[in-house]
């Protein structure tokens, strides 16, 4: 199973997504992720949250959900938070999608305890939908369950 996290500049929300489901799931289940406008490098801070969680951030970088076109992921959700008003892409055909907003802890203000803190919040609400999502029998919803499913995960 291929799941595909996207945000916007993919340097924070969707990176953090990528790390953590790789680091909780199983062999022959990969996460990847992308952004509609991205950043070119990740916010240290997801480096510095990642690290604090124990999770491997070898391999991961900035890029564009271009480089996924070829992937054929079975999932694709986003991580935007559209309620920030920003472009969050949904294509890559046929893959079952979801919308889990999330608020951008690059936008986080106050001391830096405070914002380390907002990216660790993060990790912490991804781990939550994760649980949930590995939970289910994935395969034994039928299409409109499993969307519903999705739904509700997101606002966890």
């Amino acid at each position: 199973m291929k799941i595909l996290f996207l945000c916007t500049a993919n340097s924070c929300r969707s990176i953090l997504a990528e790390a953590l489901f790789n680091h909780l799931t199983p062999a022959g289940m990969r996460a990847f992720s992308a952004g509609s406008e991205p950043r070119g490098d990740i916010n240290p801070l997801t480096l510095e949250a990642l690290a604090r969680a124990g999770i491997a951030a070898d391999g991961l970088y900035s890029k564009s959900s271009d480089a996924h076109q070829a992937l054929n992921p079975d999932f694709v959700i986003t991580v935007c938070d559209k309620t920030a008003g920003e472009a969050c892409p949904v294509h890559f055909g046929p893959a079952t999608k979801a919308h889990w907003g999330l608020a951008d802890p690059s936008e986080s203000v106050g001391s830096p305890e405070e914002i380390k803190a907002a990216f660790d919040a993060t990790l912490v609400r991804l781990k939550l939908r994760f649980t949930a999502f590995l939970a289910p029998p994935l395969a034994q919803l039928d299409a409109a369950t499993l969307r519903t499913e999705l739904a509700r995960i997101g606002t966890l």
